[in-house]
């Protein structure tokens, strides 16, 4: 239970100091993309308005959308669209007339109010909301007859209807109010007739009505129709003459080059912010839901961390306001550091985030995006297993043809970048492939030695047979020297079946009996056939002891001739946490009271296997010793021998620190039958050499092709 509740807090306690490392690195990461611009000696505080200190000049020819001028150009065009106004609407217009013929009735009805006195039917008149007459007017419309009354009624009723049959728009308001008087009868008396006017002239509205989304669509379209404003300098143009003042369009291109710095940064960090924020988001994600954290120890954060910021803040300090360096920049050594290191997941994906904070901000940002990740991606794949020197070099050269084939690709349409120049960031492509090899090789023996991890360059140079430790086991114990090549072939072929690291598996096979060349003669498999066997003559706790001392003899000799810690876990785990079975049956076999046989004396120091590529050494050593104690007759009885090393393992619960599955264990027995099938085949037996010579001769075939098979 305690043991349980210490993994539990260690595991807490580790996340928790990845979850710093991580946000630590964040924040460096964010003052990485915004304090190289403040230092740069090659920039100005200047805003727009403010006059220029100097003739500033392009430092390399650049092709760019103007903002700027794109946006003027598209404003020009939406303010050239005319207003858009809905077809006449005749349902307008009789609603005026009828509006109209309201009030005439009601001035009719006040008119023909016998009782009412004048200032009462002034009053009413004055209750209208739809229209104001002058006192002239209700005057007026009071005292004129009822047959005159009649008539201008008919009169400002035709008048309106023929107003309202044209199309009035908002500005044709005013010119047809100001036409009432000319489309009056000319009978009419002028007192008449200014009441007629004065009828009318409130019903006339617009019946065709501004369209404010069919207007703005419009204007949108015609924004769309623009095309962008490219602007282009050549090296050496004069981008702004001293004493000019600083205009908005003038500010773009020197912010394109990255030559000015406002007095107000805050939009530029709070950008910065944001992407290094997402970024951050996004690293975390991987990191949670892929359950990388759980494969990296807290060190292997913290180196991945520390790289990754060496690099990113060298590379901005370095590259920016520079034409030629940040094609030269060995950015894609990291990828493949990791690679090496770790596996080609993280090294993609921290690689593509490495590239985009690198450029970030940067004049041609995003040919230097794919610049700096498409290469790396390539030289991961052209670095395969990574056993050779000449295999890092073969990367470095495609790193840079691949970065060569990109600036051909975005420069070739530029027309502002002669040939000399292309040619010169071609070459420096390839010298920045070359230079990737040579600090990928530094950066993976760095990293191994201090993770403590294996490269496959050390698994190769540790595997040489001319290794002083392999020349050890060799000539004091060449027994257990093939029973160890014997179960690396096994265990080597079971690990490229289920995926696991095959060469690594082989090269922590070879030396897990190292520690047996100290004692070879206690061990079977050097001892010569019909001689004494010395555990038959001492006492079987001592026998045990010095069977077991193998282990830790091994461990020692391992790091004597320093071998890496991933090996010596190989020396470690093969046997676990098992005990000498033949030992402890002997003891008990000789003791009064079997409880009285301490079992832990029997048993070995382990751990138990932690990882695949140990286990499977486990269950290759085992299956080959009691393959080769047993041998086999048939496919079946070498089925059932390796299944009941199988189920032995598994029952004393050797792999369960192991994150093997029940289809891996399957995959791991169909692979050891294989190969034991090869080992242990039938055997045509060989004519003995005691007979006669021409009866030998005679049985030799014919021809050299035929001999026996073996």
């Amino acid at each position: 239970m305690n043991h349980s509740l210490e993994n539990k807090t260690r595991v807490i306690s580790n996340r928790f100091l990845k979850i710093i490392i991580l946000s630590l690195s964040g924040l460096i990461a964010f003052f990485a993309l915004i304090l190289p611009e403040t230092f740069s000696q090659s920039s100005f505080l200047m805003e727009i308005g403010d006059v220029a200190p100097q003739d500033i000049l392009a430092p390399y020819s650049l092709t760019y959308e103007s903002e700027v001028l794109t946006e003027q150009a598209r404003q020009e065009a939406a303010n050239a669209v005319s207003p858009i106004y809905l077809p006449t609407d005749p349902s307008i217009g009789r609603r005026q007339v009828e509006r109209l013929r309201t009030v005439l009735y009601y001035l009719t009805t006040i008119r023909q109010d016998s009782y009412a006195s004048k200032e009462e039917k002034l009053e009413d008149i004055n209750a209208l909301e739809d229209i104001k007459f002058s006192e002239e007017t209700k005057n007026r419309i009071l005292e004129i007859s009822d047959a005159r009354w009649d008539a201008v009624e008919s009169e400002a009723t035709f008048v309106l209807e023929q107003i309202m049959r044209n199309t009035l728009r908002e500005t044709d308001i005013y010119a047809a109010k100001a036409n009432i008087a000319s489309l009056i009868d000319f009978s009419f008396p002028q007192d008449q007739a200014a009441v007629v006017v004065e009828l009318v002239e409130p019903f006339i509205v617009p019946n065709s009505l501004y369209s404010e989304e069919q207007t703005q669509e419009a204007e949108n379209q015609a924004r769309q129709s623009i095309e962008p404003v490219i602007r282009s300098f050549i090296s050496g143009e004069t981008l702004v003459r001293r004493g000019q003042i600083i205009r908005e369009v003038d500010w773009e291109a020197l912010r394109r080059y990255g030559l000015i710095q406002p007095n107000n940064r805050t939009q530029d960090i709070f950008g910065a912010g944001i992407f290094t924020l997402f970024l951050g988001m996004l690293v975390g994600l991987y990191f949670t839901y892929q359950r990388a954290h759980e494969n990296y120890s807290v060190k292997a954060v913290l180196i991945i961390a520390g790289t990754f910021l060496v690099f990113l803040v060298a590379a901005r300090f370095v590259i920016i306001d520079r034409t030629v360096l940040p094609y030269i920049f060995p950015i894609a050594a990291f990828g493949l550091t990791l690679y090496v290191i770790f596996n080609f997941e993280i090294a993609a994906f921290l690689s593509l985030i490495l590239g985009v904070m690198t450029a970030y901000g940067m004049p041609r940002g995003f040919d230097l995006t794919i610049f700096y990740i498409l290469p790396t991606i390539i030289g991961i794949l052209a670095l395969g297993k990574a056993r050779r020197i000449a295999a890092f070099f073969g990367a470095g050269i495609t790193i840079g043809l691949a970065g060569a084939a990109i600036i051909l690709a975005y420069r070739l349409p530029d027309t502002y970048t002669d040939w000399i120049g292309i040619a010169t960031l071609a070459g420096v492509s390839m010298l920045n492939g070359i230079g990737v090899a040579g600090l990928t090789l530094l950066l993976q023996y760095g990293f191994s030695q201090i993770l403590g991890m294996t490269t496959a360059l050390q698994l190769l140079d540790t595997s040489r047979p001319d290794h002083p430790l392999l020349q050890q086991i060799l000539r004091n114990a060449p027994g257990s020297y093939q029973h160890s090549l014997q179960v690396a072939n096994l265990a080597e072929q079971a690990a490229e079946a289920i995926g696991a690291d095959s060469l690594l598996v082989r090269v922590g096979a070879i030396y897990h009996d190292c520690g047996k060349s100290r004692n070879p003669q206690f061990f079977i498999e050097n001892q010569i056939q019909e001689e004494l066997n010395p555990h038959d003559d001492i006492d079987p706790i001592i026998s045990a002891q010095t069977i077991i001392s193998h282990v830790t003899d091994g461990v020692e000799l391992a790091k004597k001739n320093h071998l890496p810690n991933r090996i010596i876990d190989f020396i470690r785990e093969h046997h676990g946490t098992m005990y000498t079975h033949y030992q402890y049956s002997q003891a008990i076999k000789e003791a009064e009271n079997a409880s009285d046989v301490d079992k832990s004396l029997f048993t070995y120091p382990g751990p138990r296997p932690q990882s695949r590529e140990t286990a499977l050494l486990m269950l290759a050593d085992g299956t080959e010793a009691r393959a080769r104690s047993e041998v086999p007759q048939d496919e079946e009885e070498l089925r059932s021998l390796i299944d009941v090393v199988f189920d032995f393992y598994e029952r004393n619960g050797q792999l369960d620190d192991t994150n093997l599955t029940l289809k891996d264990l399957q995959t791991v027995k169909n692979s050891f039958f294989q190969t034991l099938m090869g080992t242990y085949h039938p055997r045509v037996k060989y004519p003995s050499l005691g007979k006669p010579e021409d009866e030998i001769t005679q049985k030799i075939p014919e021809k050299a092709g035929q001999t026996s098979q073996t």
